[in-house]
């Protein structure tokens, strides 16, 4: 088996940011990639999406409210994630997805101790901006993770 990249990020948000620069590391290094999608810690977070949910109930659109506090991927980013991995195949990078329960750090923590093969991590850049990871928390995983940890942060454009 060969080696991989493990590229941590949340499920529905913008799970795209750094994955491009993820199979371009893939590529150069001749591993293959896995994708963690993980579920947001931050407390403040999961009331906002709380909030969010209420008030599409409120306005009758119970679907949506369900799909938001079920933390389900709507088809738009299910479609994003299948051409992404349809371009990864075109581009010869075999590409696993892992959907958990647990926040980063927790998720992060479990598959490194059943996959030997994770060569590095990759954060992306919602997983480590807005608090979702302190940094108390992101030292304590480089100390125990033995492998390195990368993290990304988002371009900033000029206006």
């Amino acid at each position: 088996m060969r080696k991989q990249i493990l590229f941590v990020t949340y499920e529905n948000e913008d799970f795209d940011e750094g994955l491009s620069y993820a199979v371009d590391l893939a590529k150069a290094m001749n591993e293959d990639l896995t994708i963690l999608m993980a579920k947001k810690k931050s407390l403040m977070r999961r009331f906002e999406d709380l909030m969010t949910a209420v008030t599409f109930a409120e306005a009758n659109e119970h679907e949506t409210a369900q799909q938001i506090l079920s933390h389900k991927m709507d088809g738009l980013s299910k479609n994003k994630l299948n051409q992404f991995l349809e371009k990864c195949q075109g581009e010869g990078i075999a590409t696993q997805v892992y959907t958990v329960e647990l926040d980063a750090l927790s998720a992060i923590k479990d598959f490194l101790k059943e996959k030997n093969t994770v060569d590095m991590v990759l954060l992306s850049p919602s997983v480590i901006e807005n608090g979702n990871i302190t940094p108390r928390d992101l030292q304590r995983l480089v100390r125990t993770a033995s492998r390195p940890i990368v993290t990304m942060a988002r371009q900033i454009y000029a206006t």
